[in-house]
């Protein structure tokens, strides 16, 4: 499998891009995780013509080609980060890519509950009608007290929450493997669905 990793945060310090490095380290074995800093992309605002940013374009075309995307959020003010949500404007508003794709939310906070209402914003953002993501379900990876959870080489300190991960992570796949799957068949019954004047 080949993920898209997306930082949902412009801080030059953070630890849900800890979270996500370790990740793509941890899981080097399963999947092929790329991260990718949204930091660059200019804050969202209607277009007067077809010139689309360049930066957009790369983050479309990225999300396009992976089979499927981890979004790390963090949590200001009960939701996600204006620069996370300013990033999925642009795909909504442009190449509509996360359409049908695969999207696996995690988050790191510094306080006790993780980004917990953040990713239920985050949820309630993917599921609307231009970006479509296939969001999965029933599962959300938590970590709080983000400022004491890794050690100096990066690496998540405690057991449990690396158990809790590993479960999260291989229940992914599988949903990615299940969506991959069900979107050919339906491709396939589309491309042989007859009407009735074509009989």
């Amino acid at each position: 499998m080949k993920y898209l990793a997306i930082v949902g945060t412009n801080a030059d310090v953070s630890t849900n891009r800890m979270l996500l490095q370790f990740m793509q380290k941890h899981f080097a074995s399963d999947a092929e995780i790329e991260l990718f800093e949204i930091k660059a992309l200019p804050a969202f605002y209607e277009l007067d013509d077809e010139s689309i940013p360049e930066s957009v374009v790369a983050i479309s075309e990225k999300i396009l080609k992976a089979d499927g995307v981890i979004m790390a959020t963090p949590e200001y003010d009960h939701a996600i980060p204006a620069v996370l949500k300013s990033a999925l404007e642009w795909i909504s508003y442009t190449s509509q890519a996360l359409t049908d794709k695969p999207v696996l939310i995690v988050g790191a906070s510094h306080g006790m509950l993780g980004s917990s209402r953040a990713q239920a914003h985050l949820r309630q953002i993917l599921d609307s009608p231009e970006l479509a993501a296939r969001i999965m379900p029933s599962s959300e990876f938590l970590l709080g007290k983000s400022q004491e959870a890794f050690d100096y080489a990066g690496k998540l300190k405690y057991p449990e929450k690396i158990a809790e991960l590993n479960e999260v992570f291989r229940e992914f796949i599988l949903f990615t493997e299940m969506t991959i799957k069900l979107l050919e068949e339906k491709a396939a019954v589309k491309k042989d669905k007859k009407f009735t004047w074509e009989a």
